[in-house]
């Protein structure tokens, strides 16, 4: 028990750090997992969705542990209108947006998964193929997968296996994934 404490204040401080911007090494060995904090008060009903979205990354993949609200590296909010999107702040930090409309159209644990992918570190491909997690919305409304491919799973793993650096820091907004009806609002 002392041992996984230990392992989780040098995640959380890990993540402190990287979160003001400092280039740190991860002092805990690779086979421990960093954790990230997501915080669903602005969630609404799609607070358990996005619990369910944690479970299958955290069943996915090794070096991360989602935990729900011990903290706020990822926010999750729920919108109506203006499609579903990531802003990805630094790996494994922002916010996801879940529109109720493509929701009614889309899988929304899909949905969530796959924008939880993107503040992992995950780019969109538009393939069409429902095997693959980060394809979106381009393979259809009949495409309810919620699981990433073992290559995108591995993908993650090895994003949070070693060092965070200056280049992880990038901020990315990711949308247009679920096509809808709506026009964005520019």
């Amino acid at each position: 028990m002392t041992s996984r404490l230990n392992r989780l204040a040098v995640a959380l401080l890990a993540t402190a750090l990287t979160t003001l911007g400092l280039t740190v090494a991860n002092p805990a060995p690779a086979s421990a997992a960093m954790t990230i904090c997501y915080n669903t008060s602005q969630a609404g009903s799609y607070a358990s969705v996005a619990n369910q979205a944690a479970t299958i990354w955290n069943n996915a993949t090794v070096n991360l542990t989602l935990t729900a609200n011990c903290g706020s590296n990822l926010r999750i909010y729920r919108i109506t209108g203006g499609g579903s999107y990531a802003v990805r702040t630094s790996l494994g930090n922002g916010r996801v947006y879940i529109d109720t409309q493509q929701a009614a159209q889309y899988s929304v644990l899909r949905i969530m998964t796959h924008e939880i992918g993107h503040i992992l570190g995950l780019p969109d491909n538009y393939n069409g193929n429902c095997s693959l997690l980060m394809s979106g919305g381009s393979a259809g409304t009949s495409c309810t997968n919620p699981y990433p491919s073992s290559a995108e799973a591995s993908r993650v793993s090895s994003l949070f296996a070693g060092t965070f650096s200056a280049t992880d820091r990038s901020a990315d907004i990711f949308r247009d994934s679920w096509p809808s009806t709506l026009t964005p609002v520019s």
